[in-house]
């Protein structure tokens, strides 16, 4: 890969992040969603997967996984805020309502605080379903700095 595209994919530099920075997206959870998360995570509690059982649970329907609906923070790291490049470092996660299929999602990431000596970015997290927040925590990741040559 020559330099020039590498420098088109990258993200953000540790020089570029400021405080308050943010990014959002928001994504319509679809059964397709559920069924594949299901697959690749090896998650196949009836709670998400079994209608029957589900309707005899605290939420009277399937719900989707949590780390689905959280998945979207990992979206904004490596595509958008910092971005390609940085690498994801660990996640705090508190889950406070329940997602149904159905729900669209919107995941915001804000930086917090930036920790150039380590090259570390602390990114408040939250996920919202309309005006309600479905969950929320913090991401921590690592980020390059810019090359000097």
């Amino acid at each position: 890969m020559n330099k020039e595209i590498f420098d088109a994919l990258h993200g953000y530099y540790l020089e570029d992040i400021k405080i308050g920075q943010t990014a959002v997206v928001s994504k319509t959870i679809t059964e397709a969603d559920v069924l594949l998360f299901s697959a690749v995570s090896g998650d196949d509690n009836p709670l998400h997967m079994n209608r029957e059982f589900a309707q005899h649970t605290r939420f009277n329907e399937r719900i989707v996984h949590g780390m689905l609906t959280t998945s979207l923070w990992s979206n904004l790291v490596g595509t958008r805020l910092p971005g390609p490049g940085c690498a994801y470092m660990g996640q705090e996660i508190n889950f406070l309502k329940p997602v149904r299929i159905g729900d669209t999602v919107t995941a915001q990431l804000t930086v917090t605080r930036v920790d150039k000596e380590r090259q570390r970015v602390y990114l408040d997290a939250t996920a919202m379903v309309g005006d309600l927040l479905v969950a929320n925590g913090e991401t921590r990741t690592w980020v390059p700095r810019r090359p000097t040559s």
